[in-house]
């Protein structure tokens, strides 16, 4: 099936380099979000297949036609900027019929209001809606010409964070029901993993790792994307092929790797005073239904436990036990060698 989106070796910059042959498709239907830190590209990206910013080298192309060179309103693209953009002096009708036919306009705009839940405010103009309405208004102009993809520039970060989770949910079961491809650009992790088909880590222009959510937390491909994506110990260790001895003692990943590794421990993946090695608790941090402990191994590595909140709480300087439970993510540490 002819992606929705398809960009191959794309490079763009300003006065230098920011992205750099850059690869990412989107299916119909799939929502992939691009993460990463300020400064990664990601604004770049968007900006690059909008056409709002010329790809130095590279290609564009929505539903099979390229269109590197085509103008951004000739692209069939959807955008969501992050403040939403809306036209001041239009209502949020207008807003979001424009640019359609008058014949198809009423019943468009009646039905995108209807679906993100704006009924009744038609008539309204934008400086009477809150910031949540003002995204969702966003959303239904981008989606009212049926585009082959829409781009959500972190449209969600200047929400307070009760509002953010009910405008993302709303925004994303109305992209769900349209069956649109959607790329939202993002730095939060949670919003990324929470709600994405797939997601592409940007890291200094380049995408290092694309793939499911739960793929890309269990098995990052580099340190620096363990330590990135969700909270991680990494500690070094010694493998037998699916076993490595490390200072939480010996933790099983059945890779194949031998040799010096480095083991990526999950915080849920720690258990306390189960048996294992001794440790201290340094640190307690409660975070609603689950606790965050730190602890300080008897080697003088840290390490991090999450526990549910109707545990005992541990108190910094108490001793305790630490033990690692299930399967862990492992990358190789040079030398190693595959079996």
């Amino acid at each position: 099936m002819t992606a929705a989106l398809q960009v191959r070796g794309l490079s763009a910059g300003y006065r230098t380099p920011v992205l750099h042959e850059v690869d990412l498709d989107v299916r119909g239907g799939e929502l992939v979000s691009v993460l990463g830190v300020s400064g990664s590209g990601k604004t770049t990206l968007l900006r690059a297949v909008a056409g709002l910013h010329p790809a130095t080298a590279g290609s564009v192309a929505l539903r099979g036609r390229d269109v590197t060179r085509v103008a951004p309103q000739h692209r069939g693209i959807g955008l969501v900027p992050q403040e939403g953009a809306l036209f001041g002096h239009l209502t949020v009708a207008r807003n979001v019929g424009y640019g359609l036919h008058r014949s198809e306009r009423p019943r468009r705009v009646a039905d995108l209001l209807a679906r993100l839940g704006l009924d009744g405010l038609a008539d309204r103009m934008p400086h009477e809606l809150s910031g949540g309405q003002r995204q969702r208004v966003a959303l239904a102009r981008a989606l009212a010409p049926e585009p082959a993809v829409v781009l959500l520039d972190e449209p969600f970060a200047n929400l307070d964070a009760g509002l953010r989770a009910t405008v993302r949910a709303d925004v994303v079961a109305t992209l769900r029901t349209a069956g649109t491809a959607a790329v939202l650009i993002t730095h939060d992790q949670d919003e990324a993993l929470s709600v994405s088909d797939r997601v592409a880590v940007l890291h200094e222009g380049r995408i290092v790792q694309d793939d499911a959510p739960g793929r890309l937390y269990a098995a990052p491909v580099t340190e620096w994307l363990a330590r990135f994506v969700g909270d991680a110990t990494l500690l070094p260790g010694e493998s037998d092929g699916t076993l490595a001895s490390t200072p939480l003692g010996k933790v099983r990943h059945g890779t194949g790797l031998t040799g010096a590794v480095t083991a990526v421990v999950r915080p849920e993946q720690v258990a306390l005073g189960e048996g294992g090695v001794s440790a201290q608790v340094t640190g307690v941090e409660f975070h609603g239904h689950t606790r965050i402990v730190r602890l300080l191994l008897p080697d003088g590595s840290a390490a991090t436990a999450r526990v549910p909140a109707s545990d005992p709480s541990p108190r910094p300087g108490d001793p305790t036990t630490a033990a690692v439970t299930g399967t862990v993510h492992v990358l190789p540490t040079e030398p190693c060698e595959w079996r």
